[in-house]
């Protein structure tokens, strides 16, 4: 997609990307609930397996690999002891991104005197 650029009015050439972003959101009616934003899947299901087991007072989880299927299975059964005010979601997200043009045509630029 063409832009402008602000700064000299010449045309550039930008192009869109897309990445990937997973939020969690994590809480009950006590208080405020926990949201955080994670680079890749494995890392949001990670914090979810934390923040479930430190909400559990269960000990941490030993250096495992954490999956979806058995950080799910936590957090419903989390969730289950008292549903009416427990909640947890993982949302995957594609969000595109504008990318800068990083080659340029160079403009002469003028000698300055003295």
């Amino acid at each position: 997609m063409p832009s402008r650029s602000a700064s000299r009015g010449s045309p550039s050439v930008s192009s869109y990307d897309v990445v990937s972003a997973y939020t969690l959101v994590i809480g009950d009616d006590t208080g405020e609930p926990t949201v955080s934003v994670h680079g890749s899947a494995s890392a949001a299901w990670r914090e979810l397996d934390r923040e479930v087991r430190s909400r559990s007072r269960m000990r941490p989880r030993p250096r495992r690999v954490v999956d979806e299927e058995s950080a799910t299975r936590l957090a419903s059964a989390w969730r289950a002891a008292d549903p009416e005010s427990r909640f947890w979601n993982v949302t995957a997200h594609r969000l595109p991104i504008l990318l800068p043009v990083i080659a340029r045509s160079a403009n002469p630029v003028a000698a300055r005197t003295g």
